[in-house]
């Protein structure tokens, strides 16, 4: 082997000559210890208590906003189609099997009004439970699609949760393709639905920024019947179109009886509290092929088609009937 200049090895000092702060003190190596476990000594990016920290806020946000971003991009995700619904809504078969155990109860215990009034919601959510399979067809609708996309890949996106957003990604599972989860913390721990892939589910601390990543790349809000959550998306999503802070998207709703007594937007306009333009920022629906179609012919006629022409299979072209 090829020895250093002489220069270069009288720089670096004979093993025994190495300087060893403290080593005449007894309690050098103990002082030592105590730094070095010290929670202070903990290199920032490794210490999760000081992450945790009431000042360290603004980095959890940024850290919430990066990584999903990053990963996404890795993933060329560039067209989203965000479907909620109600976490409550099963598969059919699940329904009916709830609300026959419910009907036998309640036969046997007639006068029991809190089982009569479990009973009512059971069959309301029997008769609901078909747009499981309505948000399972759409997903395989739009999973077909994934790699047809102009500009990047287009995916389902849900709240990862169970129900309406399962059945979403579960459509596109269905088909082979991947779909994207938005999970949170809560207070009642909540699980990832098995149909996300695995690579696309994200748990979010902030709803914030939750909020802020159905919509970064959403081309469509699909919202099935549902409670709360469903609401907050679909009124943000319509108060940010109202307001152009972000440009206008479709946003279906998916059972016209349903959201007409859930709310009414012609009372609203009659009142003046929305003009009437702002009445015309959604529309219903009520199939999966009724849904793909509408928002595949919106962008046609805005001239900013998501598929290449000819690209796509009969169940992603405008006219197809499924």
């Amino acid at each position: 082997m090829k020895q250093p200049p002489p220069a270069v090895r009288r720089r670096q000092p004979l093993p025994e000559r190495q300087p060893k702060p403290g080593s005449e003190d007894p309690e050098a190596p103990a002082r030592t210890t105590a730094i070095i476990d010290n929670p202070g000594y903990r290199r920032a990016d490794r210490d999760p208590d000081f992450l945790q920290r009431g000042d360290m806020r603004g980095m959890r946000l940024m850290l919430d906003y990066l990584k999903p971003q990053t990963l996404l991009n890795e993933h060329d995700v560039a067209h989203t189609i965000v479907v909620f619904g109600s976490t409550r809504i099963p598969e059919p078969a699940a329904a009916t099997r709830a609300a026959a155990a419910l009907t036998n109860a309640f036969a046997a215990n007639p006068k029991d009004a809190e089982l009569k009034r479990r009973l009512d919601i059971a069959r309301r959510i029997e008769a609901k439970s078909r747009y499981y399979d309505v948000a399972r067809q759409f997903g395989r609708l739009v999973g077909a699609c994934g790699d047809k996309a102009i500009g990047g890949r287009i995916m389902v996106m849900t709240g990862g949760g169970p129900g309406i957003m399962e059945a979403a990604n579960r459509g596109a599972c269905d088909v082979g393709a991947q779909s994207i989860g938005l999970n949170i913390d809560l207070p009642h721990e909540q699980y990832p639905n098995p149909y996300v892939s695995p690579d696309l589910c994200f748990s979010f601390r902030y709803f914030a920024m939750r909020k802020l990543h159905f919509l970064l790349r959403a081309r469509a809000l699909v919202a099935f019947p549902g409670g709360y959550g469903t609401l907050d998306e679909l009124f943000e999503v319509l108060t940010l179109s109202q307001t152009r802070k972000i440009s206008p998207v479709p946003v279906i709703l998916v059972g016209e009886a349903y959201w007409r007594r859930v709310f009414d937007p012609d009372f609203l306009m009659a009142e003046g509290t929305i003009d009437p333009e702002d009445r015309d920022l959604f529309w219903y629906a009520e199939t999966a092929e009724e849904i793909w179609r509408d928002i595949l012919l919106w962008y046609e006629l805005k001239g900013e088609p998501l598929l290449p022409p000819g690209a796509a299979d009969e169940l992603c072209r405008p006219d197809a009937t499924g």
